[in-house]
């Protein structure tokens, strides 16, 4: 599948399930059903703005912006976890009102639990099939907001499993209790995903360099080429799905001009096949005299 295209399988299959787990919460009246489907809800919105994202990363550097759009996926992956923290707050108010509610006599009633049971069952399978679809997709193009995106989705599965399990529980014990307390759960899943992305996107906004896995290939391909004598200054960031490398390489002071640009040519190529898509600027000087 190709990287524009990915988004758009997540957007169909979140319109879906939204309307599924909204028309089944409000027929069950379980707070748990319902909270899966605010979460749906903002995957679908933050499956939007990946879609915008990656069609927009794509455009090519221009007079405004030198370096490329890559940034945009980094920015919707932050806005899109801040979609998930808000996410987790209604689904948390909604619960704690079912609570008070039942401390003060009002009874919770749960109906059509089978079919509540059967529609997260779905859920769990068809967001287990795309989040697979994404983050192969995501692997292979090293799309940071279409990772999210699987990310968000592979979240689903889990919850919409607990939603179940949940369900399942209140049936046999007839415990209604547990349907909040199940939708709480679901929200601290949901934070914890939601404080992941945002300290992956915030490392990202802020050039981060790359982890020490990344950089050790850079400089093993460096160190490989007996031609540069010493290298120093290697700096390193991420813009969306492109790696950035800057480094500074000696070679010997009589090596021709057009042998250290082969040089470079030979090196950017080595790094790009061991860490992947790359902008490389390689800086070279003359090795100084003993």
């Amino acid at each position: 599948m190709k990287r524009q295209s990915a988004p758009i399988l997540s957007v169909s299959s979140n319109t879906v399930l939204v309307i599924f787990k909204l028309v089944v919460g409000v027929m069950s009246g379980s707070v748990s059903i319902i909270s899966e489907a605010i979460h749906s809800g903002i995957d679908l919105v933050a499956s939007f703005v990946t879609l915008i994202s990656v069609r927009k990363s794509a455009i090519p550097a221009d007079k405004d912006h030198q370096f490329g759009h890559g940034k945009f996926e980094n920015l919707s992956g932050f806005f899109e976890a801040l979609l998930i923290f808000l996410a987790a707050g209604f689904i948390v108010a909604g619960a704690i009102k079912k609570i008070a509610a039942l401390a003060t006599g009002h009874p919770i009633e749960i109906e059509y639990e089978w079919l509540g049971v059967a529609v997260m069952t779905i859920s769990a399978v068809v967001n287990l099939i795309v989040s697979g679809v994404l983050f192969a997709v995501a692997k292979r193009t090293g799309s940071v907001a279409i990772k999210a995106d699987a990310l968000h989705l592979s979240t689903d599965v889990v919850t919409s499993i607990g939603v179940a399990v949940g369900l399942l529980a209140i049936h046999f014990t007839g415990l209604t209790v547990l349907d909040p307390i199940v939708a709480i759960a679901v929200a601290g899943m949901i934070i914890h995903a939601a404080w992941e992305l945002t300290r992956k996107s915030m490392d990202d906004l802020l050039d981060k360099s790359l982890p020490e896995d990344v950089l050790a290939n850079i400089i093993s391909v460096i160190e490989s080429h007996t031609n540069v004598t010493s290298w120093h200054k290697l700096r390193t960031r991420r813009s969306g799905n492109r790696n950035e490398v800057d480094v500074h390489i000696r070679v010997d002071g009589s090596t021709k001009i057009v042998d250290a640009h082969d040089l470079c040519h030979e090196i950017e190529g080595a790094i790009m096949k061991r860490i992947g898509e790359s902008r490389i600027t390689i800086h070279v000087e003359p090795q100084a005299p003993v």
